[in-house]
């Protein structure tokens, strides 16, 4: 049988088709318009992702045989907010997780509300770019869309819904909302009760490897496809990625390297730090997961090199640095502002240490190490809880690069394995849909048997050692920035 995985991204929606064995058969990627209709505000249109789906969609199943097509499940981009009224009609256009306007309302529900509550009620605090700020500013600021709400979904669900008719959400991405009691799997009364909201204007909340429901019999005839093709939850973007790299189980982790950064604990327990620098969330594969996220990663990198430096040619720029462990030049990779674990949507990214005899590698450098210290920083809070990680997975667009996953084996000291197939959240939908097709018992034992290692990056000893004296200096720059970027925001 083949299974469909949809990545709905940030900044275009991947679609990939995998066979009962884990063989990828065909890869199709569709782009989308991102709105920066004000200065830290970021906003899609629920439509465009429906419409380039669908049209991806197509062309993956143009040269398959469509009556083996089973099931269809998803990975996709979290906090995003899509209202839909009575008619199940888009009201606004959704507003993304990298979106820095509720400001305002991160402040009321963590001081007002208090983050110890939240945490009670949720198991974190409150962050501009999750969802319930995100309602709490459209109350706030448009009060006649907030009246006409009759659903409140995340940007994958929209897709679900589309395709199955069903109003659904799965536990990985409801937990990246601010409304759902993570320990218990389900919404909590009191956050509905603080967002001004009730429970029916909520999606069905299903695990990530349940069906929803089978396709629409008008879409199954638009696409060619059986009617008893399941529709299935899926997951968040980085739970997703996670299946897809075999992060599943007890104690595993991944580092993803996208847009955002993310490092990811795999646990059978539920656990919760006691700053809540670190996510805790449901996982995709019926268990938790901790999550420290920082907002730009990859996208550094990305914008170093296309904006600043003016060039599309990365593995050249990189071939120029070849001093580990001895830069003098840091960078604060918080261009975004920053999530885990220092919370400030006001944080800039920043260049310390520059000299006349500063290079343009020693600035490259800088950038790629400044978010391998970023992630050690959350990967840091996860220590503190008693959590021994050996070893991580590495997914996302940075990961393609030799030179950053040597700078994150050793600026963490861990061993980073590399797997055959680094397909992230896509494949991670694909594997989910085969677990409820019955292709799999479970979402662990289809990663025990599609994800394959083929390449680890050891630390090596006076390298760590170096960046150890590196990281010890990097995490002293932001306290004393902090001030600061209060200041000139």
């Amino acid at each position: 049988m083949l299974y469909v995985g949809i990545d709905l991204g940030t900044s275009a929606v991947k679609l990939l088709l995998m066979d009962g064995n884990g063989k990828i058969q065909k890869i199709v990627s569709r782009e989308y318009p991102l709105y920066f209709p004000h200065p830290g505000w970021s906003e899609q249109k629920p439509e465009d992702w429906y419409t380039q789906t669908m049209d991806g969609m197509k062309e993956l199943l143009s040269e398959c045989d469509k009556s083996q097509v089973a099931g269809i499940s998803f990975g996709g981009q979290m906090h995003g907010l899509v209202i839909l009224d009575e008619k199940d009609e888009v009201i606004r256009p959704a507003i993304l997780w990298n979106d820095g306007r509720t400001t305002e309302e991160c402040d009321y529900l963590n001081h007002v509300i208090g983050k110890e509550t939240l945490s009670k009620y949720t198991a974190n605090i409150s962050f501009t770019g999750f969802t319930a700020p995100k309602i709490l500013w459209v109350k706030n600021r448009e009060p006649e869309n907030f009246a006409r709400i009759r659903k409140i979904m995340l940007p994958k669900d929209y897709i679900a819904y589309k395709l199955s008719g069903v109003h659904c959400t799965d536990v990985s991405d409801a937990s990246g909302m601010l409304i759902f009691d993570v320990k218990n799997r389900s919404w909590s009364k009191e956050m509905c009760d603080i967002c001004g909201i009730s429970e029916d204007m909520l999606a069905k909340v299903f695990e990530s490897y349940e069906a929803v429901g089978t396709i629409l019999p008008e879409v199954a005839a638009e696409l060619g496809i059986p009617e008893t093709v399941k529709i299935v939850a899926g997951a968040g973007d980085n739970a997703a990625a996670a299946v897809g790299t075999g992060t599943v189980g007890d104690g595993m982790c991944n580092i993803s390297l996208g847009t955002s950064g993310t490092v990811f604990i795999s646990s059978r327990n539920f656990g919760v730090d006691k700053n809540n620098a670190l996510h805790a969330f449901a996982h995709a594969d019926g268990h938790y997961h901790l999550m420290g996220c920082m907002l730009s990663a990859a996208s550094c990198n990305k914008w170093w090199m296309d904006e600043i430096i003016g060039t599309k040619d990365y593995a050249a720029e990189q071939k120029e640095i070849t001093k580990l462990g001895e830069n003098h030049v840091y960078f604060l990779p918080y261009l975004m502002g920053e999530r885990s674990p220092h919370n400030n949507p006001n944080a800039r990214g920043t260049f310390i240490g520059m000299t006349m005899d500063t290079t343009r590698a020693d600035m490259t450098q800088a950038v790629l190490e400044g978010v391998a210290f970023a992630l050690r920083d959350s990967f840091e809070v996860a220590k503190s809880l008693g959590i021994k990680i050996e070893r991580t997975k590495i997914c996302g667009g940075g990961a393609k690069s030799p030179l950053w996953k040597k700078m994150i084996a050793n600026i963490l000291n861990i061993k980073v394995d590399v797997i055959e197939s680094e397909e992230g959240p896509a494949l991670g939908g694909a594997m989910l849909a085969a677990v409820a097709c019955g292709e799999f018992a479970s979402v662990e034992e289809a990663a025990e048997k599609l994800v394959k290692v083929v390449d680890t990056v050891e630390p090596e000893a006076d390298l760590a050692a170096k960046y150890e004296a590196r990281y010890q200096q990097f995490k002293a720059i932001y306290p004393a920035c902090k001030e600061l970027f209060d200041k000139i925001i």
